[in-house]
């Protein structure tokens, strides 16, 4: 019998709405790629069996909260309890696609996390004279399985990466402290659009920076773009604009390792060695940002710092476990 009002809810319409490739379960379980968020399968129906008012109930309440989830509005229905006689819902194969499109939104965003180990500042003075230099910032997140990192970006998850210096003493340290703090943060999600707590980013999303001359802004990279394995994939680029500094810039790459486990960031400041009579190139360095941290704060060295903010779980369960952040300087 077709599923339509007045009839019987079969268990074939049931598996329908739950299972397969269009079924609910390919958002809300495991999925693949950027499907799933990990929770608890529904479980099927036997066929020709009866579909109870309890099994009714869990396709409602978790249709429900996958639309408060992803912040998509659906049909106003109410679940059946135990006991009671069960009824055909409009559109509830309507409000799963509606669910299954908008499955990478989130309509809100769990506390940041900057707990890291290792060194993520440049405490140490960098350069002589008029001679190039490069710092060089490393910064890898690393998931349990590729199968948590999924459910962390197709949930709404982010990495943030901040840019900053505030130290003294040398020609050429006004010029980065302004140069580095034009950067803003640079957000990396798992696909090229995605509605987060109401705001919306392309992979990479550069938030907040305004100034230098930006040479290189990959928008459409984020997970689902990186090859496991492969090169790293510069995704931002910000040169100074200033003369006579205008060989300085700030760059940073991304690589996804070979089991789709981690995110390493490599981010390079650079100084090709002041051109103007009388200034020199070197730079102080200063007190360093301590873990934990989700801000460079009142730390005064160069410092590129690396944080996540997790998915929200207020409509779901945690299955993307806490990533660990490692960091180093060179």
């Amino acid at each position: 019998m077709t599923y339509s009002s007045g009839g019987l809810i079969q268990a074939t319409d049931y598996n329908t709405f739950t299972q397969g490739g269009s079924g609910l379960n390919n958002v809300w379980s495991t999925g693949a790629a950027d499907f799933g968020w990990g929770q608890t399968a529904i479980a099927s129906v036997s066929t020709g069996g009866t579909v109870t008012a309890t099994q009714w109930a869990t396709l409602v309440n978790t249709l429900a909260s996958a639309g408060s989830q992803t912040n998509t509005t659906l049909t106003s229905r109410t679940a059946p309890s135990a006991g009671q006689t069960i009824a055909i819902l409009a559109n509830v194969s309507a409000d799963i696609t509606s669910v299954t499109t908008n499955r990478g939104n989130a309509a809100a965003v769990g506390t940041e996390y900057g707990t890291f180990t290792g060194t993520t500042s440049k405490t140490t003075n960098t350069g002589s004279g008029q001679s190039a230099w490069t710092i060089t910032f490393t910064h890898t997140v690393t998931w349990a399985s590729n199968d948590a990192a999924r459910y962390f970006f197709n949930a709404g998850g982010r990495v943030r990466l901040q840019y900053g210096k505030s130290s003294t003493g040398t020609d050429s340290d006004p010029d980065w402290n302004t140069f580095a703090g034009l950067c803003g943060s640079i957000y990396m999600t798992g696909r090229s659009s995605q509605t987060i707590a109401g705001t919306t980013y392309t992979g990479t999303t550069r938030v907040g920076g305004t100034g230098g001359t930006q040479t290189t802004l990959s928008t459409s990279t984020g997970w689902y773009a990186l090859t496991p394995g492969a090169a790293a994939t510069t995704i931002f680029q910000l040169n100074n604009a200033t003369a006579p500094y205008t060989g300085e810039y700030i760059r940073t790459t991304v690589e996804m390792n070979a089991g789709s486990t981690a995110l390493t960031f490599v981010t390079t400041w650079v100084s090709d060695g002041s051109s103007g009579a009388g200034t020199t190139a070197n730079i102080t360095g200063g007190t360093g940002v301590s873990s934990p941290a989700t801000s460079i704060g009142a730390a005064t060295a160069p410092t590129t710092l690396c944080t996540y903010i997790p998915p929200s779980t207020t409509y779901l369960t945690n299955t993307w476990g806490t990533p660990s952040i490692t960091a180093s300087v060179a």
